[in-house]
């Protein structure tokens, strides 16, 4: 291969990652903030975490303030959410596709981790006051060991939609062929519908 020909290949793929890099980042705004015609100031006002200090929920929940809940978020590559987590509680192996999260325990104590790309994992046990960085796309937790005490955690994200995808749902609560996940996990069919069953709908 000629030297011109690997270096419009290396130019090629150079303007392909960075198209790649600027379709997956949150847009650019050419304005302060993206908004309606009139508005004021509760428009910039998030009033959806005064209920954590209410009773703790019997499940593990997590309380989103990302564009779709604050619209004034758009363009402005930030969000937060708020986890509670009941004693003994899990957020099940995830994955955030557009963001890093950085996440801050507010109460209690979490046991975290995460897998990089060469399947090392990384755990940490957190303490009020902690923080932890999961980075971008990879797979992660958060579980609370605590059996008597409940766990609160704010987690930060440079993204104004950072998405969530739950490994287990995604996997045992979609249309996957049962025979393809049967494969993947090298068991058989009837442990993986064993498995569906706990995600299907109540």
């Amino acid at each position: 291969m000629t030297s011109i020909s690997l270096k419009v290949l290396l130019s090629l793929a150079v303007a392909g990652f960075a198209i790649l890099q600027i379709t997956t980042a949150d847009p650019d705004i050419l304005v302060d903030y993206i908004a309606p015609p009139k508005v004021a100031g509760d428009y910039f006002t998030f009033a959806g975490f005064r209920t954590l200090r209410q009773r703790p929920p019997p499940t593990f929940t997590v309380t989103k303030a990302s564009m779709k809940e604050f619209p004034v978020l758009l363009g402005q590559s930030v969000s937060y959410a708020a986890l509670q987590f009941p004693a003994g509680s899990i957020n099940p192996p995830h994955t955030h596709p557009r963001s890093a999260e950085l996440l801050l325990v507010a109460e209690g104590t979490l046991q975290v981790g995460f897998v990089d790309t060469s399947d090392k994992l990384f755990t940490s046990t957190l303490h009020q006051g902690d923080m932890f960085l999961f980075p971008e796309g990879l797979v992660h937790f958060q579980l609370n060991a605590n059996n008597q005490t409940a766990a609160l955690a704010l987690s930060a994200f440079g993204s104004a939609n950072p998405g969530t995808v739950s490994i287990p749902s995604t996997l045992f609560n979609s249309t996957i062929d049962d025979n393809v996940l049967a494969l993947a996990f090298r068991t058989d069919v009837d442990t993986i519908r064993t498995l569906k069953k706990g995600f299907c709908p109540k």
